[in-house]
């Protein structure tokens, strides 16, 4: 039998083991700082960088400060799933921003949801991420919200288009999703789709691709891919003596692209969630600033990491004032957190936005840009009205 002493060690070692909040508020960064995702989880890591310094320069949460802990989740799964896993058990984070690709996001979001955390996609954008879970929510639009402004935005700049060409990554969940979307759109239109051809986000050469759009005598090409690979594409369907529009698809959504398909990036269209010229004094802030520190005007993906780090400031902002977040448990936090969330409505570089009964993240306005290159190596997203 336990002595009166023995139960109450072992209260006190229950008690002692019941994980506090910890300050700076820690929340984790999951995103591709190596591999050929890279080229879009660069920009992430510096619009999150960014929002730390912004925010904390404003006064935390209620004056405590945030303090992010980045994880390298690399392109593949096994790197997202292990990512999760060092931020919710080792760092101990209030919650996650990430993964990059939704091809990561099928794997490790479900993690997070089962051990409760809180979660915010800042680039998946395929069908079904916010149905993983309750924990699950993101702040980038649904691609089948946006990519069809790509295909209309291409008709009004050449109403000539008939003939259409396919191509997708058939290894990226996203892509797979993304041009679904884009041959319905196309198929709307009154478009014929002439051919639909696969490759995978790791391939180089695209020859056999290129000879089936040649022989198609399309007018348009529409590409859902990564930057790399995306890029590499485009430059040789270029080389091959294309000539007509392209669409490129959100994974090529980066400047990073430029340096891989050099000149022959000029023209593409590429649809968007987000345009510095939101006209929101929040967004011109924040584009102010950004610009100020960069020397160039924030891309997409920085905005959206910048957008998801501050939805969990705003929502921890709320729930200090209810409670002191220093009196939370942990645990208790980050379900409180992710009540918060789906409950707020934010003003953000994005415009005003909110959340669904999913998480799936409600967003007014959306733009088209077209790639006008510099030279060879640099060039600009011109937004097109």
């Amino acid at each position: 039998m336990r002595t009166l002493t023995a139960i109450l060690a072992l209260g006190l070692a229950s008690v002692s083991l019941a994980e506090k909040v910890t300050t700076p508020l820690p929340i984790g960064i999951a995103v591709a700082q190596t591999s050929n995702t890279a080229l879009l989880g660069q920009e992430q890591v510096i619009g999150a960088r960014f929002a730390e310094k912004y925010i904390n320069a404003r006064g935390g949460v209620n004056g405590t400060p945030i303090r992010l802990v980045f994880q390298d989740t690399g392109g593949d799964e096994a790197g997202a799933i292990n990512a999760f896993q060092n931020l919710i058990t080792k760092d101990k984070v209030v919650g996650i921003v990430g993964p990059t690709l939704s091809q990561q996001a099928f794997s490790a979001d479900p993690i997070a949801d089962r051990a409760k955390v809180p979660v915010l996609g800042p680039s998946n954008t395929a069908k079904g991420i916010p149905q993983i879970g309750p924990f699950i929510a993101r702040v980038s639009a649904p691609v089948s919200v946006v990519a069809p402004n790509a295909v209309r935005t291409a008709l009004r700049l050449d109403p000539k288009i008939k003939k259409v060409a396919v191509l997708y990554a058939q290894n990226d969940a996203f892509s797979t999703s993304e041009t679904g979307t884009f041959q319905q759109t196309a198929k709307d239109q009154g478009l014929n789709v002439l051919t639909v051809q696969k490759f995978l986000t790791t391939d180089s050469d695209f020859t056999t691709q290129v000879t089936a759009v040649l022989n198609a005598d399309v007018d348009l090409v529409i590409v859902s891919g990564l930057a790399n690979d995306g890029g590499n594409l485009v430059k040789q369907l270029r080389q091959l003596g294309y000539k007509g529009s392209i669409i490129g698809g959100n994974g090529m959504n980066t400047s990073n692209m430029f340096p891989v398909c050099q000149q022959f990036c000029d023209g593409i269209i590429i649809a968007q969630a987000y345009s510095p010229a939101q006209p929101s004094a929040n967004n011109q802030l924040f584009v102010k600033e950004y610009s100020a520190q960069y020397k160039k005007a924030p891309p997409q993906f920085a905005a959206q990491a910048f957008t998801a780090v501050q939805v969990y400031v705003d929502a921890l902002k709320v729930i200090d004032r209810k409670k002191k977040l220093a009196e939370w448990e942990l645990a208790d936090l980050r379900v409180e957190l992710n009540t918060q969330i789906l409950a707020g409505k934010y003003n953000t570089p994005l415009g005003v936005i909110s959340f669904d009964k999913d998480g799936e993240v409600q967003q007014k306005d959306f733009y088209v840009a077209q790639i006008k290159m510099k030279d060879a190596k640099t060039g600009t997203f011109v937004f097109l009205k």
